[in-house]
């Protein structure tokens, strides 16, 4: 297990980190540059740090909107019956493959011909232009990510709501509370370790991805969606510019860590404190 490890994991990000410091293109040998890509990528490319707001942008959206429909989806399944349904239906997204999903809302969002235009055109409303316009463009990935990622979410928030004990409601019941009470005083924080793992994963599962955009608008338009994991594919696989690409990754990686270090102290502290 110990050589495995090594083999898949450490050594692709040693072989990464060296290639790092090198001009490469993927032929003959490494040109050792230094932190040259380093600097180029902080100083220079400004469409660089374009991909990095893009980036953060699309992960908060995703965490925003994501997040708190899977707990309220969950909380509503906890609550009704037939659950082993409810969980198969809301699993679906996450065991379809990503690109047939893209490829899929591609079709229904399509601006001239998509599903979701047409519904709109039946009551008279003008459709807007969901993935060629910056204005949609980045709102649409955002939904889109939201609805893959709610089933992995909600199971996991049904894991975390069958393991707080009942008492807890009975008590609040007696004591007059409502449902949207229950919800707010009793579930929000006794589900606070739970909400802390969503949160994590889900942030750091935005950070890195890149292949709806690449599908559904390749980055456009004006690159109003090109977020750090597709600029960095396109650095090593059209420009062919391998040593920057993964000096690209690395600080891509730099930011994922320090933000979900910081949100992992700043929500442990409250769910600390929850209990």
């Amino acid at each position: 297990m110990f050589v495995f490890g090594v083999a898949l994991f450490v050594g692709p990000l040693l072989f990464a980190a060296y290639i790092s410091f090198t001009d490469w293109n993927g032929v003959g040998s490494p040109e050792w540059v230094g932190v040259q890509n380093y600097a180029y990528l902080l100083g220079r490319d400004r469409f660089f740090f374009t991909s990095i707001w893009n980036t953060l942008v699309f992960a908060a959206g995703t965490v925003v909107v994501g997040v708190p429909a899977a707990l309220v989806a969950a909380a509503l399944i906890a609550r009704s019956r037939f659950q082993g349904v409810w969980r198969t239906i809301y699993w679906l997204p996450m065991i379809t493959n990503i690109v047939a999903v893209a490829y899929i809302f591609w079709y229904i969002l399509n601006d001239t011909s998509g599903l979701m235009n047409r519904a709109l055109d039946l009551f008279g409303l003008p459709g807007p232009n969901w993935l060629t316009s910056p204005s949609t463009a980045m709102f649409s990935t955002i939904l889109v990510a939201s609805w893959m990622s709610v089933g992995q979410n909600v199971l996991v928030f049904l894991s975390g709501l069958g393991e707080i004990d009942e008492t807890y409601y009975e008590a609040a019941r007696l004591d007059g509370a409502s449902p949207l009470q229950l919800f707010w005083h009793v579930t929000i924080p006794l589900l606070r370790p739970t909400i802390l793992f969503v949160l994590i994963t889900t942030l750091i599962n935005s950070l890195s991805s890149f292949v709806l955009m690449l599908i559904l608008t390749e980055g456009g338009p004006a690159r109003s969606t090109t977020v750090t994991g597709l600029y960095l594919y396109d650095m090593a696989f059209t420009d062919l510019r391998l040593g920057r690409a993964s000096a690209a990754a690395y600080i891509l990686f730099g930011i994922i860590l320090v933000i979900s270090l910081v949100q992992l102290r700043l929500l442990r502290r409250g769910g600390v404190e929850a209990h």
